[in-house]
């Protein structure tokens, strides 16, 4: 089903092939700034969709059914001079679930560190080996949690190399003015997300990624009870990186992309199994204990 690695041997080829990773949706809006001019969010938005639409992010070829969907949605609160925004940014990407015409949501964060300037008339380029500006810094990061999540899903911890580019990037900017990028400013930032992919502590969640969505999503159409089980031991082995830390970013980050799922996937389930994944949500998810107690009430 995947992709197959292919190594382009000719720098037409390969311009040819670009962007044909993400069909990634970019909006930029600002209701609150006041001003003229406004044809500058507009360039923004251009700049910024072909940066991540036009740039070859990987290696592999994906067929046009395999490309991840995305969206990056900049609400502009602030402008604070000619070429300086300040706002926050909506991330979401999904993929496919194999034998389906659904869709799974893979990501959805919200980040409110979101300052960056921005002069229409400069092309945003990436330097891989240091810090040039925020914007392209956050792009490209996000771009590779994106990516990351999605190949975790289809093999064994198979994101690292795009966590350990997204890690690069928090790197090279760990000097930069604006926000977001460093460990004492707060628990749930760019820095914090990406440590926690990479960190041992929680390498159960990337285990996770991958049985809950190859060996569960993926196969639910075939072998319901026998994947819906595989989703469960998924879960459950969240339990004990939960108990050691659970103020972990990466948990939160994950039952914000996936209650909604989970709720529909155990609403059929049989009731012991729908007991005991219930309780392990309530204490690794405590935030959705409402939505988790219709899964007990679907069953009556």
């Amino acid at each position: 089903m995947r992709r197959a690695i292919i190594i382009l041997s000719t720098a037409l080829f390969a311009s040819s092939l670009l962007a044909q990773e993400l069909n990634c949706n970019v909006s930029v809006i600002s209701p609150q700034v006041q001003g003229s001019n406004r044809e500058v969010y507009e360039s923004m938005r251009k700049a910024i969709y072909e940066f991540v639409n036009t740039r070859n992010w990987t290696d592999h070829i994906y067929k046009e059914q395999e490309r991840i969907q995305c969206q990056l949605m900049f609400n502009i609160t602030e402008r604070i001079s000619d070429d300086e925004f300040q706002g926050n940014l909506q991330i979401q990407s999904s993929r496919p679930v194999f034998n389906t015409s659904l869709t799974t949501i893979m990501f959805n964060h919200r980040d409110n560190d979101i300052r960056f300037k921005f002069n229409e008339f400069e092309p945003m380029i990436l330097n891989e080996n240091m810090f040039t500006s925020n914007l392209v810094s956050i792009v490209a990061f996000y771009v590779n949690i994106i990516l990351g999540l999605d190949y975790d899903s289809f093999s064994p911890e198979g994101g690292t190399l795009f966590f350990q580019r997204a890690e690069a990037i928090v790197t090279n900017a760990q000097n930069a003015q604006e926000s977001g990028w460093r460990a004492f400013e707060n628990t749930r930032n760019r820095y914090w997300l990406v440590e926690n992919l990479m960190n041992d502590r929680y390498r159960s969640m990337r285990s996770c990624l991958y049985r809950y969505h190859r060996l569960g999503l993926d196969r639910m159409s075939e072998r319901p009870d026998e994947s819906r089980s595989e989703i469960t031991e998924a879960i459950t082995e969240l339990q004990p990186a939960y108990r050691e830390n659970p103020t972990a970013m990466i948990f939160q980050v994950f039952f914000t992309a996936k209650s909604d799922e989970i709720l529909n996937i155990y609403s059929q389930s049989f009731p012991d199994e729908r007991n005991r994944v219930v309780t392990v949500l309530k204490e690794i998810d405590p935030a959705n204990t409402a939505k988790w107690d219709r899964i007990i009430k679907s069953g009556n």
